[in-house]
């Protein structure tokens, strides 16, 4: 491939385009709003108090991200649609890598959903609904964030099969995005558990002096 080419193709790419702008706005917004969202979800039980339950607060909050999702989806095919046709992407090879791409993409995520259920998908720790342990099969022993890499390649799958030169700029909006996300998620995440941890183990000292009382 001439690469030059390429510099050439993607500098045409019209970036001050409306359905290029609203498409990138609705990528940065999601992880925005469910990290923020969720973090006042742990700090303020806002769903939790609305809904009487935090698991229905976890169930709405799913159904949000969800819908949130699927409006990202189309902004990002309407992105692609309004973006002229890459010639340097109308070849097999292109058309294999997108469908790979696709492949490799989804089996990530739903099995991860698959796995991980809807609470655990879609934030239930921060709604005090932590899991007994790690998640360490598959997919999570390919890679550490499977969620996030499924869903960066669907898009890049998605984007070649478009031959759109906007829909690779905007793929790579959404791996800048998830990186980002994950510089606050990770550390936060592991601090729920922490706590959770340090709450067993200061019950036990009390659940041993109970034990001790009746055989006594």
């Amino acid at each position: 491939m001439n690469f030059q080419a390429l510099i050439d193709a993607f500098s045409k790419v019209n970036y001050t385009h409306p359905d290029f702008i609203i498409s990138a706005c609705s990528i940065i917004f999601n992880p925005l709003f469910w990290n923020i969202v969720a973090r006042n979800e742990y700090r303020n039980k806002t769903l939790t108090k609305i809904f009487k339950s935090p698991k229905k607060g976890c169930y709405f909050l799913a159904f949000v991200i969800f819908t949130l999702g699927i409006v990202r989806d189309l902004l990002f095919a309407k992105a692609i649609q309004s973006d002229s046709e890459c010639k340097l992407f109308d070849t097999q090879k292109v058309k294999i890598l997108g469908y790979i791409s696709l492949g490799i993409g989804s089996v990530l995520v739903y099995s991860s959903m698959y796995v991980l259920g809807i609470i655990g998908t879609y934030l239930g720790d921060y709604f005090g609904i932590l899991m007994e342990k790690r998640v360490t099969g598959f997919p999570f022993n390919v890679c550490d964030n499977p969620m996030y890499t499924g869903s960066t390649l669907n898009f890049l799958g998605t984007a070649l099969l478009g031959k759109s030169c906007a829909g690779v700029v905007l793929t790579i909006l959404v791996w800048i995005v998830y990186v980002i996300a994950l510089k606050f998620e990770g550390p936060f995440t592991s601090m729920i558990y922490a706590n959770k941890n340090k709450k067993t183990e200061a019950k036990k000292p009390a659940a041993n002096k109970q034990k001790s009382k009746k055989n006594n």
